[in-house]
Formats: C-alpha cells, sequence, structure tokens
C-alpha cells in the first residue's frame, strides 16, 4: 500500500502478457505471477543468486522489504539483483495482497528437493559410512520460503478451494517456465497430487523419505536407514495479529506414520508419484543400538559442542567406529566445504546410553562461513561387530547478534522523530565495508549508511530524523550486511499517534 507499488503490480501483468478477461481469476494471476516473480526465462523482478558472491548487486539479506525491489525494477525494467527464496515470497506476497488475493508466507523446514518427484532423496554412502558427494544428487534445503494465496477453485473438483502453494523462486519448470502452484493446500495433504499445478513437486517438498544406502564390494545396494520424518518437520507461518509463528504441518501433512499419513501416501503414488521399489535391495536395519546427536546452542564466533548419544538396547557389548563430518552449507543443503572430520571409537555397554562429545572451536569455520552461518553435521557409525552402519544428519544456525532499534521523543503523524540503529561487533575481527538499511512503511522510505569499519567489541551508532506520515502501529525493520556477516537484522514495532 506505499506510493507507486499498485502500479508497479499492474505492470508485472502487462509484463506477463496476461489478457484482460484473466485478470479477475486468481489462478490465471498466480500462476503467470510465479513465473514473472523471477527472472529466469522472462526477465522477471528478481535474479536470484545462490553462490554468495554479490556483486554489483544487493545482498539477498540486506532487502528490509518489497517496496525497493518492485519499485526499481517498475522504473529500471530490468531483473533487480539478488534474490533467494523468502526476497522471492517476500515480493510475491506484496503483488498478491496489493491486488486484493490474500496471502501469506510459509516456511518448510527441511524441504526436499528432489529432481524427479519419487519422494525419495538417496544419499550414498561409502564404505566408511561417509557419504559419496559424487553420487548424491539430491538435497535438502534448511528450510524453503513460499506462498499460500487464498481461492475458489473452480477448475477443480469440490473440496479443493481455500490456501493454495504458489511460488516464485526457481527450483523446476513447470509447462516449460520456472514457476510453481497454484496447488491445492488439502489435496497434497490426502496425496491427491493429480491435481494441478505442480501437486507432486510440492508434495515431495514435504513429504520424501531420505534412503541412506552404499554398495557393497560385489556390487549389491544395501539400504542401511530409510528415514521418513525428516523432510518436512516443521510448516510454519506468522501469526494472525503479531510476531509470533503459527505451526501449520497439520494443514500439509497427517500425523507421522498415522494410517491415515500412510494412505496420503499410497494415493499420491498411485497418482503418479513414483515411490521407487527396493525389491532388488537388500534392507535390514540395525535395530538395537539408536544413535542420535544434538548440537549446542552458539553465537557466531564462539566455540561449541556437538554430544552424540548411543543406545544400546542388547545384552551385547559393541564398539561403533564414530565418524563426524561438518560442512558448511548454503541453506540449500549444497555444501561449500568440510570444516570439521572426527572420528573415534566408542564402547557400548550392554543395557545402557552412552555420550560423547566433540568440540568445534570457531578457529575452525569462522574462514569459510556463508550468509546464514549454518552447518550441516552428519554423523555415522559403523558397529564393528555386525557391519551395520547408523547414520544420521542434522543442519544447524549460529545465533546471529541483533540489530537494536530505539525511538526518541514523541511519535506523532506530521512531527519530526528520531530512530537510532545501534550494533555491537561480536566477531574477533574488523568488519570491512558495512551497509546498514533501515525502513519503515508509512514511517520513512528505505535509507542506507555505509561504514568503513567496525572494529572488534565496538559499538556503532546510526541516528536518523523522520517524519511519519499515517497514524497506527507500524514496524520499522533494519538490516546490516557485509562480507564477514550477513543475515544481521532488528524490527521494532511503533504506535504512530494522530496529530
Amino acid at each position: 500500500f506505499e506510493e507507486n507499488i499498485l502500479d508497479a503490480c499492474l505492470f508485472l501483468m502487462d509484463k506477463a502478457e496476461l489478457e484482460l478477461s484473466g485478470r479477475g481469476n486468481p489462478v490465471k494471476i498466480c500462476r503467470v505471477a510465479s513465473a514473472v516473480i523471477n527472472s529466469k526465462d522472462d526477465n522477471g523482478v528478481i535474479a536470484g543468486s545462490w553462490d554468495n558472491t554479490y556483486t554489483y548487486g544487493v545482498a539477498p539479506s540486506a532487502w528490509t522489504g518489497s517496496v525497493d525491489i518492485l519499485l526499481e525494477y517498475y522504473s529500471s525494467k530490468q531483473p533487480v539483483r539478488y534474490g533467494q527464496c523468502w526476497v522471492f515470497a517476500g515480493v510475491f506476497n506484496t503483488f498478491l495482497r496489493c491486488l486484493g488475493i490474500p496471502a501469506r508466507l510459509i516456511t518448510n523446514y527441511s524441504s526436499a528437493h528432489d529432481n524427479n518427484a519419487n519422494l525419495r532423496l538417496d544419499f550414498f554412502l561409502d564404505d566408511e559410512g561417509k557419504v559419496d558427494t559424487k553420487l548424491t544428487k539430491d538435497s535438502i534445503w534448511n528450510y524453503h520460503c513460499w506462498n499460500e494465496a487464498w481461492m475458489t477453485r473452480p477448475d477443480l473438483p469440490v473440496g479443493f478451494g481455500g490456501w493454495q502453494v504458489v511460488d516464485g523462486t526457481p527450483q523446476e519448470t513447470s509447462d516449460g517456465m520456472y514457476r510453481c502452484g497454484p496447488a491445492s493446500v488439502q489435496a497434497i495433504k490426502h496425496g491427491h497430487v493429480c491435481f494441478q499445478f505442480d501437486a507432486p513437486f510440492v508434495y515431495a517438498e514435504v513429504n520424501s523419505d531420505i534412503v541412506y544406502s552404499r554398495r557393497e564390494k560385489n556390487g549389491t545396494q544395501v539400504i542401511e536407514k530409510i528415514d521418513t520424518t525428516h523432510v518436512g518437520q516443521l510448516i510454519v507461518t506468522k501469526e494472525v495479529g503479531g510476531d509470533g509463528m503459527m505451526e501449520i504441518t497439520e494443514d500439509y501433512k497427517f500425523q507421522e506414520g498415522s494410517k491415515e499419513e500412510r494412505l496420503a501416501l499410497e494415493t499420491a503414488v498411485m497418482y503418479g508419484v513414483k515411490k521407487q521399489t527396493t525389491q532388488d535391495i537388500v534392507y535390514q536395519p540395525q535395530t538395537d543400538v539408536d544413535m542420535d546427536f544434538q548440537v549446542q546452542k552458539a553465537v557466531i564466533g564462539s566455540d561449541f559442542k556437538v554430544t552424540i548419544t548411543f543406545r544400546n538396547k542388547s545384552r551385547n557389548s559393541y564398539t561403533a567406529t564414530t565418524y563426524l563430518s561438518g560442512n558448511i552449507v548454503f541453506y540449500t543443503g549444497v555444501t561449500k566445504n568440510e570444516f570439521k572430520k572426527h572420528s573415534f571409537s566408542a564402547k557400548l555397554a550392554p543395557s545402557s546410553s552412552s555420550a560423547f562429545d566433540v568440540v568445534i572451536k570457531s578457529s575452525e569455520y569462522l574462514s569459510d562461513l556463508l550468509d546464514q552461518a549454518s552447518f550441516h553435521f552428519f554423523v555415522t557409525a559403523r558397529i564393528n561387530e555386525t557391519g551395520k552402519i547408523l547414520a544420521v544428519q542434522k543442519a544447524t544456525i549460529l545465533e546471529i547478534p541483533n540489530l537494536r532499534i530505539k525511538t526518541q521523543g514523541e511519535m506523532v503523524a506530521g512531527k519530526e522523530m528520531s530512530v537510532t540503529v545501534e550494533f555491537t561487533n561480536p566477531l574477533k575481527q574488523t568488519l570491512e565495508n558495512v551497509t546498514l538499511r533501515l525502513e519503515g512503511p508509512g514511517v520513512l522510505r528505505t535509507m542506507k549508511k555505509e561504514f568503513r569499519q567496525i572494529p572488534m567489541n565496538s559499538t556503532l551508532i546510526w541516528e536518523v530524523k523522520c517524519i511519519p506520515k499515517v497514524p497506527g502501529l507500524r514496524k520499522l525493520i533494519a538490516s546490516l550486511n557485509c562480507d564477514a556477516l550477513r543475515h544481521v537484522y532488528g524490527e521494532l514495532n511503533v504506535q504512530i499517534q494522530k496529530p
């Protein structure tokens, strides 16, 4: 509802060449918009970049809102650089709401990117139980953001209206273009993936199984473990009337392991989402030993530990050769590099639990960190007595310091007020070429400021004067961005009084 946003959104429909008669149809609007939000194949609004280099553009984590992006595109007619999934989803949300289509943002944690919709992600292990990166092609995004738009679906049988998944992030093509949806959430929950659009892809994102397998010397493939609960662990949206999150996993799938959930899976398979058969493959999991691990919560720049726990439920003594691999990953699950390798032998006494700590030092990870300070830990253990392999993987993220936003004086529409942004550098190094952005719809247009250096432990303070236009509850959002530290945010709700 900011100035010129409506014009920019109407321009997008011209750009997508949506005929005027189709502009009253939310199914068509969502379909063409999900393609025009990304720049692939039609020079759309945002160019995606997932490789940590954002020269000649803005890092995806630095944007504070969709106004700047839409207005820049409207004036330059060139793709705005750069976005990742939450940026595509944020801009798409503004577009939909601007045109009167109710919309919300969805985040799916442990989101599968299944390249061939066979409802399984294959992780191949070598003889030692380490992941074979050459063979493993599927990936699991730490999270993925898309949108839901609310509409009737006169093109589908009764009961499939309501929330529909639409996704502007370019992942796979649909009818020849990078777009996704609208796909009925209700249809996905019940496995009715025959109803358009792109339901099988979305179904796989929230419901794939992870299959860990390795080839024996004689060529047989042995499945070591099938994990049916890792993907789509938690699906959330913002709560109504607050800044907290509301869990909506139940909208997308029945309780894991329930009869209904298995039935939905069988329905999806019947409708042609391929579930590979495992007849030719040996599957004998190790049942009497459980392994899991926990990663200690840690702030960026500090050491932390990973605790690996075994539970031996049998009456036998076992020894486990255990291998921990720590990788720095893009949030799309793609590994940049392995920064930690640690092997040890664990003695597992009968009918007991044992825990082992592995310390991760900040000096081991700091030089290679990517945007979101996210790690992926993979722990595999071979039970020497039986030859069985246990495998567990988890993504984790370091806590990143916040920006503090404060206001001074009275906050009245039409009167000058002052906003201060503060930040203390937590790293053991000087931050260089730091950009701060501050935005507050209805309070102030986006402002930017560059700082050459912030020495370690020192605090930067930026004060801005502005005149709020509109009374009511408003939000101020700030971001800080530099090569060594990204994804630093702060936000503050402010109540602007009537004059």
